[in-house]
Formats: structure tokens, sequence, C-alpha cells
């Protein structure tokens, strides 16, 4: 049977953003009731003094009503009501594009005699179609000219503004996952999507979990219980992303209560302009700062709000290194402009600074950036010595036109290739002299983590992010081990259990973990560390007490798929076969292309009802879903033998050996069937 193993997810790639969501008629005509209604009341109340819930006190700490639970979120419909012209723009921003149901209105990318590609690794072929408006990608594989295998999966939505990439996702019964291709729209190529490459091609079963989709979109409804089984999801980024739920506003207009905000802060919604520099900051870095994101104890991805301080909910650590600073990945631009002497040295400049986020890069002019620069850079004249202004620019006039087109950006922030996503060239935001190639060092030595949003995270944080950057990036024994150091310093609280069992996980040092298990007098209600205690007792083959931790474990996370597929697992084997079957049946109505549940229930079938017909019939579903799925095959093998194909068998055991040559079980029955023919 297959005893399962839940790989964690390496990372996750994905770009820029979103799109507009289209109104039911009813909603628009409310709108135009709050847009009359606000009208109205404009004329009527024009605030000549202070009104109510505002104040002069620009930066008035925690006094923005939406944070709290009684605010709502209205959609950008409502917003638009009133924000017209804002709307208009904002819509075609690399955030308003960044996300939207596919269509061939939303594909940026070609669909032509280069859209298949090839992994090597997998030896598996990808091509995109358009059929009917719809957007199809099909994987397949050859042996001379006969195609042995074909999986044809629809695009549901496309995540990416189109400006760098476009992503594919598709969703089965609300579980969504990446697929296996993406459109590289500055090169104008098809390839396999960032972090599929090298071997680690994880065709349709790339989960989108919370982390992405809090960043790559408005907020989603997602099924409490799961990681990636969505009831809801929105197009685009929203209005209230940035400015906050905005029902109290909303509600507040209706009554006619309007703030004159060039004299004081409207505190029912966030104008992130009036916002410290902190948390502005902050704001932006919520989604322009990917990286190791340690979310604090009982924190959710959706707990951030504008106004807020980042590091309230999460701590984003980055790798630093000596070395080449000029290597920087796609979403890095708060951690590269802190990073800026224009930053440093005068802690006033932010994003908006430079950016209107209501409207594209695409639409804003060239010489905007530079008047931006030269607020504070006059440029140098000929003949003019640096003595006489120390913040002109050292390059003479003649060169800056010549080199550049007297262009600050294109000098001082270099568009370069990024270290997570291929095929792509953005801007630097790190803001800095440049040095000529041949002078930089490009030996790179890894120093450690460092939070970038955090200026002294507590010890547990440390360890966390060694253990997710082991997890999710690079596994080095060196990031356990600096886990472990932190680890030592933390009191024993139930968090500190939770890494402790994290980390001998990583180790996979089951039996520390069952005596860390043993020891702990501190109940967790973690559905991960009760997962990896499990999966530490059944390895060690103690399935009574593996099924103790299982059963909580799928009590708080039911819909999380791959927990359940380990629970089934148990229980057949402390042979509760009605249990183990209900558990399987349950998994396989929730998501009909799960894999291994779709094999364990064959198993089921053969072995315990000797009904080899429908084992046959789910080993074939399996494998046609993946038919390099090492246990589905060996389970079609033991199929085999049992109906006596024993030439049949042998084929596929040799196929086995051939992919797996290290698959112990194929090796013994391979020699057991030569000495016994």
């Amino acid at each position: 049977m297959n005893l399962f193993k839940l790989y964690i997810s390496k990372k996750c790639y994905i770009c820029p953003m979103f799109s507009i969501k289209k109104y039911h008629l009813a909603t628009v005509v409310f709108m135009g009731l709050i847009f009359l209604f606000y009208k109205c009341s404009n004329k009527k109340d024009k605030a000549t003094q202070k009104p109510p819930h505002s104040t002069q006190v620009a930066h008035e700490p925690n006094a923005y009503r939406n944070l709290g639970p009684d605010a709502t979120m209205v959609g950008m419909g409502v917003c638009a009501s009133c924000h017209t012209d804002i709307h208009d723009t904002f819509v075609h921003t690399g955030m308003g594009k960044s996300f939207e149901v596919a269509s061939d209105k939303k594909t940026a990318a070609h669909f032509d005699q280069h859209s298949t590609i090839y992994d090597k690794k997998s030896n598996f072929y990808y091509n995109a179609k358009l059929t009917n408006k719809q957007l199809y990608i099909t994987e397949f594989r050859l042996e001379g000219k006969d195609t042995i295998h074909k999986r044809i999966e629809k695009a549901d939505y496309i995540i990416g503004s189109g400006q760098h990439t476009n992503s594919h996702l598709f969703s089965v019964n609300g579980y969504l996952y990446q697929m296996p291709m993406t459109f590289y729209t500055q090169t104008g190529k098809w390839d396999l999507p960032p972090g599929f490459e090298n071997g680690n091609n994880s065709r349709f079963s790339r989960t989108i979990e919370t982390e992405c989709m809090t960043c790559h979109n408005a907020y989603p409804q997602i099924v409490e219980g799961s990681t990636n089984k969505y009831t809801k999801i929105e197009n685009g980024i929203d209005c209230e992303r940035c400015h906050g739920a905005g029902s109290i506003h909303v509600a507040e207009k209706l009554k006619g209560i309007i703030v004159d905000t060039s004299k004081y802060i409207d505190y029912t919604i966030v104008n992130p302009k009036k916002l410290t520099i902190d948390k502005q900051i902050s704001l932006c870095q919520r989604c322009h700062l990917q990286g190791n994101a340690v979310l604090k104890e009982g924190k959710t991805f959706f707990d951030f709000k504008p106004s807020m301080d980042l590091s309230e909910v999460v701590s984003i650590f980055m790798p630093r290194y000596d070395g080449n600073k000029d290597e920087f990945i796609m979403a890095s631009h708060a951690d590269r402009m802190l990073q800026s002497n224009c930053y440093i040295k005068t802690q006033k400049m932010t994003c908006i600074t430079c950016h209107n986020p209501h409207k594209s890069v695409k639409i804003t002019r060239k010489d905007h950036f530079n008047n931006v620069c030269q607020t504070c850079h006059t440029p140098q004249k000929e003949g003019q010595t640096i003595a006489q202004n120390q913040t002109q620019c050292t390059l003479p006039e003649g060169k800056r036109i010549k080199q550049n087109q007297n262009d600050c950006v294109k000098c001082h922030m270099p568009k370069s290739g990024t270290t997570d996503i291929p095929h792509v060239s953005v801007t630097d935001h790190r803001i800095h002299i440049p040095i000529a190639k041949n002078t930089q060092n490009r030996l790179k030595t890894f120093v450690g983590l460092a939070s970038i949003n955090e200026k002294n995270p507590d010890n547990l944080t440390k360890a966390r992010a060694y253990l997710q950057y082991y997890e999710r990036f690079e596994n080095k024994n060196s990031h356990l081990d600096s886990a472990a150091f932190y680890l030592a310093k933390c009191t024993n609280t139930k968090a500190t259990f939770e890494a402790k069992i994290h980390l001998q996980f990583l180790k996979a040092s089951t039996q520390n973990i069952i005596s860390l298990a043993q020891t702990n007098t501190a109940a967790t209600d973690d559905a991960w560390t009760l997962y990896r205690i499990g999966d530490a007792y059944q390895t060690n083959n103690n399935n009574v007490e593996a099924k103790k931790y299982f059963e909580k474990c799928v009590k708080l996370m039911p819909y999380n798929l791959e927990f359940q597929n380990k629970y089934g697992a148990t229980l057949m084997n402390l042979e509760e076969i009605e249990a183990a079957k209900k558990v399987f049946e349950f998994i396989v109505k929730e998501n009909p292309k799960s894999v291994a549940a779709l094999s364990n229930l064959g198993y089921l079938y053969l072995r315990y009802e000797n009904n080899d017909t429908k084992a046959n019939e789910l080993y074939n579903k399996a494998l046609a879903l993946d038919p390099d799925y090492e246990m589905g095959l060996m389970n079609k093998a033991g199929l085999l033998l049992y109906q006596n194909k024993t030439n049949e068998a042998k084929k596929l055991l040799q196929t086995i050996l051939k992919k797996y040559p290290n698959n112990p079980q194929a090796k013994i029955i391979i020699k057991e069937l030569a000495l016994n023919p």
C-alpha cells in the first residue's frame, strides 16, 4: 500500500497582479444611489468645523476605525461610484490586472508553434492552447512517435498582470493548484514556471495557499480547515487592500458626514499618504517584500490591515551574503529600497515618493521619476565642481546625455534579471552608484538570515525562520544547526515545543520526536505538529499511537487531504477497513484527481474485497493522472500478479526500476520471478 509521505511545497513563485469584477445590475444601481446621495450631501455639508471622528493630529496611533471586526469589505464597485477617476486608472496598473478568470481577453500569451515546451528532466511535453476562448494546458509523453500519456486541464485563473508573466491556476472542487506552464511576456516565450525547473516539476500538484493568494489578489474566502480550498475568489487587487475595509466610510458618507481632508484626516478609511513613513513602508512591504515569511503566533496572512506595523503579524527574512550586492529576487522592491542611501540618509523616502499606485508605470512620464530624483540631486552642469553642491550627480552632463539620455533611473536603478524568476528584467530598487562589473566581487558567502521588517525578532522567530528556509528554499544542514542554536535559547512553551518537533521532523529523527512527545506536558493544538508526531509513530510501526495523533490532526484540518490520506493509511494498517475506506472515499469526493487516494482505495478493494475490477479501474485513473506515481505503479504490478499476468507484471516492474532503480520491493519481486518463472 502507499504509505503517504507529505512533501512540503518548495517556494511559491508567481508574479505581480490583478483585474476588476463585473458587477451585477442591482449593484450598479445601488452604486448610483450612493453617488447621488454623496453629491447631495457634499453640497449640503462642506465641513467647516472639525467633523466627528477626525483629527488634525496626522499620526495618531491605532486611530483608524476600519481596523476592527465591525468594518467589512464593500468591494471595488462601491468605491468606484465616488472615486471613478481613480478606479478607471487603477484597473490598468499591475495590481489592478494581476489576477482574473482565465480567458482569451485576459491572457498576454502567444499561441503558435512555440507554445509547446519540453521538460527533459521529467520527460513531459506541455502545450498551451486556446479553444472556444478557454485556455487549456496539455501534458503528454512520447515513445517514439506514439503518445503514451496525455492529460488535459483547463486553466481557471491567470495570475500575473502580463507586464512580466502570466502563470496559470486550475481548481478542482475549490482546491486551487498551479499549472506547469508560464508565459514570459518580455521574451515572448513559454517555459516551466519558476521553481518547476531542474527536476523540480511538481506538475499539477503545487497548492496555492493563503500566503500566495493574500498578496496576489483581493482576499479570498477559504474553507476553514483547509490550506487551498476556496469558496470565493475575487478578480484583482482591490481598493480595500491598501485602504482597509470600507463599510464604515460608506455608511458615514450616506449619512452626510463629510470630512474636509485638506484640513483633517478621515479616520473611517486609511489614506496611506497620511501614515507615518514606517507604516507606509509596512503597507507596501506586505506584498512587495517576498521572502521567508514567519507568522507571529496565532496570526494568519489575513490579519495585516493598512496602518498596522507589518511586524505585528509577520517577520520576513531574507538571506544576507558577503559579496555581490547586485543580485535580487523579483518581489524585493521594499528590501532593495531600504538598502539605498536615499532612504538611509533621509529616512523620509517611501514607495509613494516615486510611485502613484493608482496609475500604471506604463503611462507615467519618464521625466516624472527624474524630477523626483532632482528634488534632492541637482544635475551637475559642465564646468561645475562637486564641492559647490554635494548632492550633484558626479557624471558630467555630456556623458549623462551620451550614456543614459540623462536618465537618473537608467543609471542608478539599472534593470537586470532576478535570481528567482527566469526570462524577466526588472528595475533594481536599490538606488546606488554603479560600479564597473569587472571590479565587483562575484563570490558570495552566506552570512545569515535577516528580518527586513523587524529590528529585533525573538529567538523563536529566528529559529522558525531557519526551519522554513531549510524546508522551502535551501536544505543545508547548517540551517538546521542555526535553528537548534536559537531554540536552545528559548523558554519551554507550546510554541517552542512545536518548533522542536519541526526541527526533528526535518532531520528525520523519529525517535527524538517520540521522546519529545512523551515528555511534553503542554498539549499542542497545531495540526502540523500533530501530523509530524503521528508520522514518527507510524514510521516506527506504532500505528495505535499514530492513529491518536492523526485523528486530532484531521479534526483540526479536515480539508487538508494529505493529512486525511495519511490517516486513512494508518487505519488500513490497523485493519480498520471500513473506516479507512470512508476516509479515502471522502478524499476522492473532495478531489477526484487525488492520485494517492485513488491508488490507496484501489489497494483496499483488491486486498480486502478481492475486487480486482474496481482496483484496476482506480489504479488506471491514478496512473492516467500521474504515470510516474511509484506506489501506484507498484500496486498495478501487484494486481497483474494477482491476475496471473506474470509477463505484464515483469515488464511493468522493469519499467519501475528504470525510473526508480533503488525500489527494494521491485528488486525483490523481479528476483523471485526469475527464480520461480
